[in-house]
């Protein structure tokens, strides 16, 4: 089902107040965690000739954090800034390689569409994206489940920019603003996510976080992170969307 998003208004008129919903995207509206393990695990060792033996945990981080992770886990002692780039292109490159995995090693998070498709229809509400993935595996994982053309994708934050998630969240607020001409407030704004990182992010980014016990995370953890509204998953739409109100509407 394609969804169109909200248009964008002519800038000769003055800007409402809309709503704004960040949505993160690995474990809350998709797992495909198999497939980005081989593709780090590839990209990891093209750049630093080291084989990735040892993880590091991928909730709340950003793809250009994880590396420098992953490289302290490995003892490659010698990575720095100028290898980044190299990282994410080599990352592209091995994530691109897998796209025909994407939905036979992974799923769809049980809920996403419908949830996404009921936010659609709220009023003056535009909905994208602020997750750690760089924009191109970000897109991919979206497309191959069909969830792309529900979000606003041209004003996502993605780990490509280098900045913690708090930032990203910021940014993303902005340019929803210059893009839509509109005022999208932070108490205003929310970010769904499974990660109690996160959920500290949208504190940190001043924004409402609503929280989602799809990952690691425990409802206990995300509680105690800052947010006030979860849901056990997203299958329920009504609920989805009463959470996303009431963090809007003051609660």
């Amino acid at each position: 089902m394609s969804v169109t998003v909200s248009s964008r208004p002519s800038r000769d008129k003055e800007p409402p107040i809309s709503r704004l919903v960040l949505w993160n995207i690995d474990l809350t509206l998709v797992d495909v965690a198999q497939v980005t393990r081989a593709a780090y695990a590839d990209a990891f060792e093209e750049v630093t000739g080291v084989p990735l033996v040892y993880l590091a945990p991928a909730a709340g981080r950003t793809d250009s954090e994880l590396f420098f992770d992953f490289a302290a886990r490995n003892d490659v002692d010698d990575a720095d800034e100028t290898l980044l780039p190299h990282f994410i292109e080599a990352l592209g490159a091995a994530f691109g390689r897998r796209r025909d995995l994407l939905t036979t090693k992974g799923r769809m998070m049980p809920g996403a569409a419908d949830a996404l498709d009921a936010l659609v229809r709220l009023p003056d509400t535009v909905q994208t994206v602020v997750t750690g993935t760089i924009m191109p595996n970000a897109t991919a994982k979206l497309a191959a489940f069909g969830l792309d053309g529900r979000l606003d994708l041209s004003i996502g934050g993605f780990g490509s920019e280098h900045y913690p998630k708090a930032s990203l969240i910021q940014f993303t607020r902005m340019r929803a603003e210059e893009a839509y001409a509109r005022a999208f407030a932070e108490d205003r704004t929310v970010y769904v996510t499974d990660s109690a990182r996160d959920v500290e992010a949208a504190r940190i980014g001043r924004v409402r976080p609503v929280a989602v016990v799809s990952g690691s995370s425990t409802e206990s953890q995300l509680r105690a992170a800052g947010a006030r509204h979860v849901l056990s998953d997203l299958t329920d739409p009504a609920a989805v969307v009463a959470a996303v109100r009431a963090a809007t509407d003051g609660g």
